[in-house]
């Protein structure tokens, strides 16, 4: 019996062992998870650490170009609103020279009769201002003149006439009235 006693004693002391292996090893994988989970929470914490720190440097951004776009907007609507007063202030100087260029134009029809570049005689001219100036009866030739001053072109009456003339369509045409 006491070979019996003996050999279930050791079979207790290896279950014990056995038991106290498992154990041990349990505990190693606990302190391992133990472990493993604390670098996860470190991780976690420098994870949200970084996240806010980028929350609020995109926060910090975003309130820049707010107020940038706060500033580029007022300086554009100032511009306009230049713009649009010198473009009203170059419309009335445009419209002062051409109403100008208008007044020296008729100036120089009424004087150009008296002047040097005139080549035909004043009393054999007669005014008619639109849309032809003058028409000069010469002795042997009738002449239709347009004066122009400065840069001024023809309108399109005027070379529609010119080209009349140039083509010979022009006609004698007289009327008796009774």
């Amino acid at each position: 019996m006491n070979f019996l006693l003996e050999i279930a004693l050791f079979g207790c002391i290896i279950y014990l062992s056995y038991t106290i292996y498992l154990l041990k090893k349990k505990q190693s994988n606990a302190d391992s998870l133990e472990k493993e989970n604390e670098f996860l929470k470190n991780q976690f914490t420098q994870s949200q650490e970084y996240f806010s720190k980028q929350q609020q440097s995109i926060e910090d951004y975003r309130q820049e170009l707010e107020h940038k776009e706060k500033f580029l907007v007022e300086t554009n609507r100032t511009l306009e609103q230049k713009l649009a007063e010198e473009t009203d202030k170059l419309k009335k100087l445009t419209h002062q020279k051409k109403s100008s260029e208008v007044r020296l134009g008729h100036i120089a029809e009424t004087l150009a009769p008296f002047l040097d570049q005139f080549d035909f005689e004043p009393e054999q001219c007669s005014f008619l201002g639109q849309p032809i100036d003058y028409i000069s009866f010469g002795d042997d030739v009738i002449t239709f003149i347009e004066v122009k001053s400065g840069k001024s072109q023809l309108n399109s009456k005027q070379r529609h006439i010119r080209d009349l003339i140039k083509n010979k369509l022009i006609e004698w045409k007289e009327i008796r009235i009774q």
